[in-house]
């Protein structure tokens, strides 16, 4: 890279991260002001905007107030406390940020339950929440019914958007309040370092758990990538991910709120839909997770997909293999790639990066920021430690797990953890460099280049060890991605008898009739043999979590036994140099050591 070109990116860099820095300087986790306080100043600046539209229907900032003033003061009459709960398990709607909105003006703090879970899970949430009451969506009966049996807290439910004869009715008892705003008094005392929200994480390997997310958190996440994509208030955010969750409704929604601009809000994603509603509702901006992008690049020419205004798309895990695609074939000007999680204490921004880097920190400005690489060995699944006792950094180019240092008295580096002890401590590595400091374990491992880049390669316990070498699921999914006709490759490590480490399997899902031999040459050309998946699963669909995270677990647990896999199966035979089918002699003979790999 040339002088000038290195000038240019280290000015690209700066002035988008200064622009994050103002547009977040004032927050204060020791002041009163609280995320409530920071949208009423938003209502009072842009009351004639419209801040919602959801099909026909549409809120301005001031209606967008009112329906929050009048969720205030529900709260204020059923005798709630600040600090204590109430539990939202409602599908995305115009009202859903209202809801929220106003539950915290009163002092409570509301539980953003996933409203895609069903069964024990959904029990599990409610179970843990804490909550006296909760409001529960009329279209989401049916789930919550089902669920109802494993639900042991005593929770008041009642019924908005819609009717139940089971339920009192929330919109009834909201119509009768008076929506002036709540006084402050009623949230005296309680400091932006306070609990704001409980939002709960994905449960890719268990039972989601409910995070503690504080107002300086919230205040941070919607405040910053509407300053990183320069929004105006004539911009349009499209949010097709699900409300509850930090990407979609808090940095999703606040770049478009914290500019004066409204949100277009749509139940689910939908890749034949997108184009046309993006076109309709005059989408400018639209925050995105990757798998969405992945869908819609691997979705039939659409008439609209270049007719839209969309200048800038904001989100994460935007794989290499996606990212260029995306951009030139939907002509998308800027992207925003960023790394963070709900709980977390770790955050990096990629703004006009290079494809495929998560975020950046340079050396000359590491020392404002509590992350490093540490190594990890992926065998054993342990943070590598020196003769000394503590953790060694991992070298530039090198992989190894992102930690971030945990500074109580930093507002930016504090690890509030969930709702219980154990589950807040699992995520706490210490005696990390110094004897008593204490790190944020991401799960996540990542290499940095020379430069300060960023990149994801896959989360820990996902790289797996086969013929003696490390192997990155998310490289080899990448891989196969490319083959023409896959939609979706999920990769993860399976036990083999008379093996060590873990054999690769892909579970595949095409759109169109896989020609086998085409795709094992096509494995076989990108590659390293180690790295070629032994087993295929063909599979309909692939299990994701409500943020479209592949879930792994079932599928490790199903393995290669055709017993345990009602979907077609192959195996890597090393005689002919083909996939050939997995019949339950073959897994005998493999089984025994008969069939070797």
């Amino acid at each position: 890279m040339g002088f000038l070109q290195a000038i240019g990116r280290e000015y690209k860099y700066l002035t988008g991260v200064m622009r994050i820095l103002r547009a977040t300087k004032k927050v204060d986790p020791d002041s009163n002001n609280l995320i409530c306080d920071d949208l009423e100043k938003l209502v009072d600046k842009h009351g004639k905007n419209l801040a919602f539209i959801e099909d026909e229907k549409t809120f301005t900032y001031d209606e967008f107030d009112i329906y929050a003033n009048r969720v205030a003061g529900w709260a204020i009459e059923q005798g709630y406390k600040p600090g204590e709960t109430v539990a939202v398990f409602v599908q995305n709607r115009l009202e859903y940020v209202a809801l929220w909105y106003g539950l915290t003006k009163a002092g409570v703090i509301p539980a953003l339950i996933n409203y895609q879970l069903v069964g024990p899970a959904l029990a599990h949430c409610v179970n843990i929440s804490d909550a006296r009451h909760l409001i529960l969506d009329s279209e989401l009966l049916e789930p919550y019914e089902m669920a109802k049996a494993d639900i042991t807290a005593d929770v008041k439910v009642m019924s908005a958007f819609g009717e139940s004869p089971d339920y009192d009715s929330f919109d009834l008892a909201i119509s009768n309040i008076v929506p002036n705003r709540p006084p402050r008094s009623v949230r005296e005392g309680i400091k932006a370092s306070a609990q704001c929200m409980k939002m709960y994480t994905s449960g890719t390997t268990g039972m989601p758990k409910a995070a503690k997310v504080t107002h300086v958190r919230v205040q941070n996440y919607m405040r910053a990538f509407g300053a990183a994509a320069k929004a105006k208030s004539s911009d349009r955010m499209m949010m097709v991910l699900p409300m509850y969750h930090a990407t979609g409704g808090l940095c999703g929604v606040g770049a478009a709120l914290f500019a004066g601009g409204a949100v277009i809000v749509r139940r689910k994603f939908s890749a034949t839909r997108f184009w046309d509603d993006a076109v309709k509702y005059g989408a400018t901006l639209f925050m995105y997770v990757g798998e969405l992008c992945r869908f819609l690049l691997s979705s039939p020419p659409h008439p609209k997909e270049r007719a839209h205004k969309i200048r800038w798309i904001i989100g994460n895990g935007l794989r290499p293999e996606v990212w260029q695609g995306f951009v030139d074939r939907f002509n998308i000007p800027h992207v925003i790639e960023f790394y963070g999680a709900t709980e977390g204490n770790v955050s990096l921004i990629n703004i006009d990066g290079p494809v495929g880097a998560i975020g950046r920190m340079p050396d000359y400005i590491k020392h404002k920021f509590n992350n490093d690489i540490i190594r990890y060995d992926v065998e054993t699944n342990s943070n590598i430690r020196g003769s000394d006792g503590f953790c060694i950094r991992a070298e530039p180019g090198e992989i190894g797990e992102l930690i971030g240092e945990i500074r109580p008295d930093e507002a930016r580096f504090r690890f509030d953890g969930y709702e219980t002890k154990a589950d807040t401590q699992k995520k706490i590595l210490r005696d990390v460099f110094t004897k008593g400091d204490a790190w944020f374990r991401t799960g996540d491992l990542i290499k940095r280049d020379v430069h300060g880049y960023y990149y994801f390669v896959d989360r820990v316990g996902d790289t797996f060890r086969w013929k003696a070498e490390n192997v990155a699921t998310g490289e080899v999914a990448a891989a196969i991605s490319a083959f023409e006709g896959v939609t979706q490759a999920n990769v993860y490590g399976v036990k083999v008898p008379g093996y060590d480490g873990r054999a690769g399997m892909a579970a595949i899902v095409s759109d169109v009739e896989l020609d086998l031999t085409n795709l094992k040459a096509h494995i076989d050309a990108s590659l390293p043999h180690y790295a070629q998946p032994v087993f295929l699963r063909l599979s309909s669909e692939s299990e994701t979590t409500s943020t479209f995270k592949f879930k792994k677990t079932n599928l490790v647990k199903a393995g290669f036994n055709p017993a345990n896999v009602h979907e077609p199966l192959y195996y890597a035979d090393p005689a002919s140099g083909q996939y050939k089918p997995l019949t339950k002699t073959v897994f005998k003979a493999i089984k025994e050591g008969a069939q070797r790999l």
